[in-house]
């Protein structure tokens, strides 16, 4: 069996702590940026289409409201509380991306699905076409009934 010299085991702890700091440092910027883009993709991309989303259901017969909940947005239905759709900001994923939740009632059962607005798609890269395909394809239970 051979030692391990101290001076190795110490060199290469080092190395590894320098690194996971400097990963560290480069994730907070990260989220940091995706944080200031996703203010900025709520209140000039998703928040309108998601109104015009809603004005267009009221016309249609299905009655929801948007609401901007502290750094969110809902669409929720007027009729049931744990009716919505939502967007939120995932920081835990690499890189951050936007979520959109759905939650709907299906008798006394609560159903929810959490899905990326645009797989894979930086924040800033999220448009208004992709915001409109998510709500329509995150509503289409509500249009069973």
């Amino acid at each position: 069996m051979t030692a391990v010299e101290i001076s190795l085991v110490r060199n290469r702890l080092n190395r590894a702590i320098e690194a996971t700091r400097e990963r560290s440092v480069r994730r907070r910027e990260q989220v940091a940026a995706a944080e200031r883009a996703y203010d900025d993709f709520l209140s000039t991309v998703a928040t309108p289409v998601t109104k015009l989303v809603a004005n267009s259901l009221k016309v249609e017969n299905f009655a929801f409201s948007v609401f901007t909940p502290g750094r969110g947005l809902r669409l929720a239905s007027d009729h049931r509380r744990d009716d919505y759709i939502e967007f939120a900001l995932d920081t835990e994923s690499d890189p951050p991306q936007v979520m959109g939740r759905t939650s709907r009632t299906r008798g006394s059962r609560t159903l929810t699905d959490d899905r990326p607005v645009k797989q894979g798609s930086p924040v800033e890269a999220i448009t208004e076409e992709d915001v409109l395909a998510f709500l329509i394809s995150a509503l289409e239970p509500w249009f069973e009934r």
